[in-house]
């Protein structure tokens, strides 16, 4: 990773800091597309590696919120999973349910991440961002952020909003620093 990165809203990489790697799992929701072809998930595994951190799995299940909750689930409960991100199903239409499939997960909801995301997709897509239903929480101590389906959904929110959060160099704050208190009581 380069040391000179700045992060929307300014933010900065601090070259001082050790860089830690999270294990990361990417989910596609697709009734179409299988993991041959599913260029979005590929894109953030791509990601996940360019960036130094570990893709802990990978895995492509239709539109159906039992088996979006059944994946999920499994991540949630595995120790060598710390981060999920799902592209797919957050749109309008009736097969879209990966809202509705992953925050019933969350223990804690980020809502800055919603805010945040469509500040950063409206400068992508203008007015078309009120289409997505991206959101982000916490679930058991894993971080999860459900993204859109298409590639320049997964860029805009891999490259200028998740991976300045897992990185625990990018400083004022992120949330891979707090990813060893958020099992506290």
């Amino acid at each position: 990773m380069s040391d000179e990165l700045q992060a929307p809203g300014g933010g900065r990489i601090d070259p001082a800091l050790t860089f830690r790697p999270m294990r990361i799992a990417v989910l596609s929701v697709s009734d179409t597309r299988t993991l041959a072809d599913d260029t979005s998930g590929q894109l953030l595994a791509d990601r996940v590696a360019r960036d130094g951190h570990v893709l802990a799995g990978r895995a492509l299940v239709p539109d159906d919120v039992a088996a979006i909750q059944g994946q999920v689930g499994d991540w949630i409960a595995d120790p060598g999973v710390q981060v999920i991100v799902t592209t797919g199903g957050t749109g309008l239409t009736g097969r879209d349910v990966t809202p509705e499939a992953v925050r019933p997960l969350f223990d804690k909801t980020i809502e800055g991440f919603e805010t945040v995301w469509h500040m950063i997709s409206f400068q992508s897509v203008g007015l078309s961002t009120m289409q997505s239903r991206a959101c982000a929480g916490l679930a058991n101590g894993t971080l999860i952020f459900c993204l859109p389906g298409s590639n320049g959904a997964c860029k805009d929110g891999w490259d200028r909003l998740i991976r300045f959060q897992l990185d625990a160099r990018h400083k004022p704050c992120n949330l891979a620093e707090l990813a060893p208190r958020f099992g506290e009581v």
